[in-house]
């Protein structure tokens, strides 16, 4: 597997070698090991699964007390996936990373404790895995609102939840409360 660094600290692209034969496939798409080689030292606590059509827009979404790390991976169909780097005092703080997750390629992405994370489907539908560092806590979720003059979402009429759709804007948030950027 190819572990590629991006220009936000922490967060890293997984691409796998996939072993293709007459009775299909095989391929890794996590090894602690070679996380470790490239500073993504994590311990995984809980692993979560949705199912969703065409045009569902989840997100953007986090944790302040209980900040979660995710490698998410997109295992049937295809989605937009977008991670939002909220720590204060970040280079990269406020900045948009997003990339297609889908079932071809079978890339997944490792998103570091300190960002926002949504996700809208592209394909008729898509079941989405990650992995957490910590696990869900319902009091201490907090979100984003999606709509971003910096994301350009492949969709124009998203499907929301009324959560979704009530969250502030980044600069709209109570900034003192966000998690502070760790060197």
């Amino acid at each position: 597997m190819k572990i590629s660094k991006t220009d936000f600290q922490g967060l890293v692209v997984i691409q796998p070698k996939v072993l293709h034969d007459d009775r299909g496939y095989f391929f890794e798409y996590f090894r602690d090991d070679l996380l470790k080689e490239k500073g993504i030292n994590v311990d995984f606590v809980q692993g979560n699964q949705s199912r969703s059509s065409r045009g569902i827009l989840r997100g953007l979404h986090y944790q302040l007390n209980y900040p979660q790390g995710k490698l998410v991976r997109c295992t049937l169909g295809e989605v937009f996936d977008v991670a939002m780097d909220i720590r204060k005092g970040s280079p990269t703080f406020g900045k948009i990373f997003t990339k297609i997750l889908n079932d071809h390629d079978n890339t997944s992405i490792y998103i570091p404790p300190g960002f926002a994370h949504g996700f809208c489907v592209l394909s008729d539908e898509a079941i989405f895995q990650y992995k957490c560092t910590d696990i869900y806590h319902p009091e201490d979720e907090f979100g984003i609102l999606w709509k971003n003059e910096n994301i350009n979402w492949p969709i124009h009429e998203p499907i929301l939840s009324e959560r979704d759709q009530s969250f502030l804007p980044l600069e709209k948030q109570d900034l003192s409360l966000l998690p502070t950027f760790q060197d």
